[in-house]
């Protein structure tokens, strides 16, 4: 999207999942973040994937709302880690929730602190805190240092409290569809590519999966990009019709396009 540069996939077979390589030096990891097209950093609702992205974003925001609900069995204290403009935290402090946020992106900040948001813009800021629920939306894959931040992320959920993690599944329809095409490997700002099976190896230290829940609406928008990138066409109603096929296809194989993992932690 920004560089035009080439990455490749690694995979890591005792983990199954795979990892981008060459991967940037994290403090060069933001230059690839900075393009208009980048979305979830800005509120941008102009084009036709900005427009569904704002739109599906206004639907996900009480089904993340009930989630976490649900697996508090009430309102309680919340970590939204990538945290983006802040609209999730908005969401679930008008819903009673006692929130904070993380958010490294500059522009993001901004937008969020001008909704009345305050995020911080390290993990390290947490330290010594614990909370009922964290969550991670689409946040996992771009994160560099991945072992010390599921021992991070650990320490952060109170005991008997919960982790939420959604990221995109390199096993769906969808990403065999498109292979190098697919939109949800987004190299190199996805740094890591997961499974089912890795997602539940890297927390089993400490958490105990509960549920995974699929992401019914992501098959059609990263169709929609992955059309994009293969043929250069903005708007494509195959794209359509790939995201149709990998729903139907994850109800026998279990693999859509992006899961939620909720994880409880042992008391």
């Amino acid at each position: 999207m920004v560089s035009g540069e080439t990455f490749n996939l690694v995979y890591n077979e005792e983990l199954d999942f795979l990892k981008t390589v060459p991967q940037p030096k994290e403090e060069d990891l933001y230059k690839y973040y900075e393009s208009e097209d980048y979305i979830s950093h800005t509120d941008e609702k102009r084009g036709v994937f900005s427009f569904l992205y704002q739109t599906v974003k206004k639907w996900s925001l009480k089904n993340k709302t009930n989630l976490i609900f649900k697996e508090n069995y009430g309102v309680g204290s919340l970590l939204d880690v990538g945290a983006g403009t802040g609209d999730f935290l908005i969401a679930a402090k008008n819903n009673g929730w006692k929130v904070a946020g993380v958010e490294p992106n500059k522009n993001a900040l901004k937008l969020a602190f001008e909704k009345g948001i305050e995020l911080e813009s390290n993990l390290d800021k947490f330290v010594g805190n614990q909370f009922d629920v964290v969550t991670l939306w689409h946040v996992l894959e771009h994160i560099p240092n991945l072992e010390e931040t599921v021992m991070k992320l650990s320490k952060l959920v109170k005991p008997n409290g919960n982790l939420i993690i959604a990221v995109p599944n390199f096993k769906s329809y969808d990403a065999n569809y498109y292979k190098e095409y697919w939109a949800a490997y987004d190299v190199p700002r996805h740094l890591w590519h997961f499974s089912k099976t890795s997602i539940e190896k890297l927390f089993a230290n400490e958490f105990t999966l509960d549920k995974i829940k699929p992401m019914i609406f992501d098959s059609f928008y990263v169709s929609l990009l992955s059309e994009k990138y293969k043929t250069g066409n903005k708007f494509s109603l195959k794209a359509f019709w790939i995201g149709l096929k990998s729903n139907l296809s994850a109800k026998q194989s279990k693999e859509y396009s992006s899961h939620i993992y909720c994880f409880k932690k042992a008391k």
